[in-house]
């Protein structure tokens, strides 16, 4: 503990209210934030002779200070230690990485209703069905709504442009709404029926269907009649193939397992009897943390996020006891202003659930451990490959990517010993050289990325160059440049592709020395140079894409006098992109709202001699 801090007097100006407490290192840096019922006595317990806990005494001894803030109430204490936790990520706390919204599919509120993916503020009108627990799994109900019921999917863009029906209406999934092909009543009641599917309740879209079905050949029309029932045959295939509760009403069901330090949640999103999907969390967890801290944090944390506050069940089942589960349960509920129950001991077909999720956690954490292990024997041989003295903990690699010289990107990944590091990728657009220069390309992206960097900055202890010794030798000298005063430079590696770009065949060169060495392509150390080397050429091509795109979708109308950016976002707009903007007729072009009959002319006559 540093010596600046006193706890024998700290203690004695405690309250013993409730409240948070932030734990500070001698950085001045937040290392741990925690609440209590009563601060002086939790307090206390962290400065005890004998402490038990490992990792509390790594926490103790780098204690510099300590700040409190005093609440009204348990429930405020819980809701302020959420907020401080999301605030500074400290590093000694149970932290829930979950900055992702949850999809939903929106049924809109138009005329004739469209059947769309959300994610994000539930600012457009309609009902919302949801959350599903990632994109795929809205994709997948989407793709299955479309097979089932005739409603529109398409953009509103595109809707409104249609003088006649689209593919979809000839698949038969779509009923054609936007050219009149399909009566007003018949497409309501089909939207109907819908939002009794997604509402879980397939036997009353089933009966509501047969007898629609009997109506309609009372009546003798016969072809209305048969797509009914292949309707009702594909509803009962779905509904034969899904697996629903038989218990009705929503909550979520957590699985856990904890082991060598990784903990995995795994939630199953029940809605409606309705299993809507799953996904598992791996929240960080500080070394030496013990069970109890892990489950708490993670249920308060995750149910006090706030994009989810809406739509959080009123039962949650996990597969754990924690000593602080009653508390915890009902400052949640408390602070939700909800009914909020968490039930451990489960029976029927919650305890199958309870026991899916926990199959599908125990399976997660061995599959990551192994993944782990595999990493960490690729960088020991690597270490060993380059004769290194101390362990690598972090690699970069760079690569360029582009057209015939049009917009160039280069890209910078990173790798740490549990494998790709995302957060920390970065992209460079390069601006100002030759068109095609590689050389120009890696000494601006080398450049930006060293600029200023100091020792306590995020240093690579290797810096692999996707390309020949030219541009290894450009990378050098701008590290060589930038990086005198550091303690430890990074060491350089070239990647050459071998002998007709096949792959297997590279050839890897130390910066500076210039030496050449080569490994057997059945080396774990030589699939981490190509994984990091392939890892930054998809990287840097995806960028390279996405700024071309971006470039061709605006250039061509840019260069068009009288083109400005209003009504260049009118023309995309309205015919819904570039491509329909090129093929649309002087007619179509003029009924875009602020282009006059002589302005659709000067368009079209453009874009064609272009």
């Amino acid at each position: 503990m540093p010596a600046t801090f006193n706890p024998k007097s700290f203690l004695r100006t405690v309250t013993s209210a409730p409240g948070v407490y932030r734990m500070y290192d001698t950085q001045q840096q937040v290392i741990y934030v925690g609440k209590a019922k009563d601060l002086k006595k939790r307090l206390s317990s962290y400065f005890r002779t004998n402490l038990p806990n490992i990792k509390t005494q790594a926490l103790v001894s780098n204690i510099a200070n300590v700040d409190v803030t005093v609440t009204h109430s348990e429930t405020d204490a819980l809701l302020l230690e959420n907020d401080y936790i999301k605030q500074y990520m400290p590093k000694y706390n149970v932290l829930l990485r979950d900055d992702k919204s949850y999809p939903y599919i929106l049924l809109s509120g138009h005329k004739h209703p469209r059947l769309a993916y959300h994610r994000g503020a539930k600012r457009d009108k309609g009902q919302y069905f949801g959350p599903y627990p990632n994109g795929g799994a809205v994709r997948e109900s989407l793709h299955l709504m479309q097979k089932l019921f005739p409603i529109r999917q398409c953009e509103d863009v595109y809707y409104k442009s249609r003088s006649r029906p689209c593919l979809q209406y000839q698949l038969e999934r779509c009923s054609a709404p936007c050219v009149g092909l399909v009566a007003e009543s018949e497409y309501q009641a089909q939207v109907q029926l819908a939002t009794l599917f997604l509402k879980g309740k397939d036997k009353q879209v089933i009966s509501t269907l047969v007898d629609k079905m009997e109506t309609a050949a009372i009546d003798m029309q016969y072809e209305q009649a048969a797509q009914y029932r292949d309707q009702i045959a594909a509803l009962r295939r779905v509904a034969e193939q899904q697996e629903v509760s038989n218990a009705s009403g929503n909550m979520d069901v957590i699985g856990v397992h904890y082991a060598s330090g990784i903990a995995c949640f795994h939630l199953m999103f029940i809605r409606e009897g309705k299993i809507f999907g799953s996904r598992s969390y791996y929240p960080s967890v500080p070394a030496e943390t013990d069970i109890d801290e892990v489950l708490s944090a993670f249920v308060s944390q995750f149910y006090l996020n706030a994009d989810i506050q809406r739509t959080i069940p009123k039962e949650v089942v996990i597969s754990h006891q924690f000593a602080d589960l009653k508390p915890l349960q009902h400052s949640i509920a408390t602070a939700l202003d909800k009914k909020f129950e968490i039930k451990i001991n489960v029976r029927g077909e919650r305890a199958k659930f309870l026991s899916l999720a926990e199959t599908n956690a125990h399976n997660s954490v061995t599959t990551r451990l192994s993944h782990k292990n595999t990493v960490e024997q690729r960088f020991q041989l690597l270490e060993e490959a380059l004769e290194l003295s101390a362990p690598i903990m972090r690699m970069e690699c760079f690569d360029i990517s582009h057209t015939m010289g049009e917009s160039t990107v280069a890209s910078c990944v990173v790798f740490n010993r549990e494998g790709p590091h995302k957060a920390d990728y970065r992209r460079y657009n390069i601006s100002g050289i030759t068109g095609g220069d590689d050389y120009a390309a890696m000494e601006q992206a080398i450049s930006r990325r060293f600029d200023k960097i100091e020792n306590d900055g995020k240093v690579p202890d290797i810096l692999f160059i996707d390309g020949g010794i030219g541009q290894l030798r450009v990378a050098q000298k701008i590290v060589d440049v930038k990086c005198q005063n550091l303690n430890s430079p990074p060491l350089l590696v070239g990647v050459t592709k071998g002998e007709g770009r096949k792959m297997g065949l590279e050839t890897f060169i130390i910066g500076g020395t210039e030496q050449s060495f080569e490994l057997p392509s059945d080396s774990p150390a030589f699939h981490l140079m190509v994984h990091i080397r392939d890892e930054s050429h998809r990287f840097a091509i995806t960028g390279h894409r996405n700024k071309r795109q971006k470039t061709r979708n605006t250039s061509s109308l840019e260069s068009i006098a009288g083109i400005g950016p209003k009504r260049r976002k009118a023309l995309l707009q309205h015919l819904g992109g570039i491509q329909e903007v090129k093929g649309a007729s002087i007619a179509e072009l003029a009924k875009v709202p602020g282009i006059s009959l002589e302005m659709a002319q000067t368009i079209h006559d453009a874009l064609r001699a272009g």
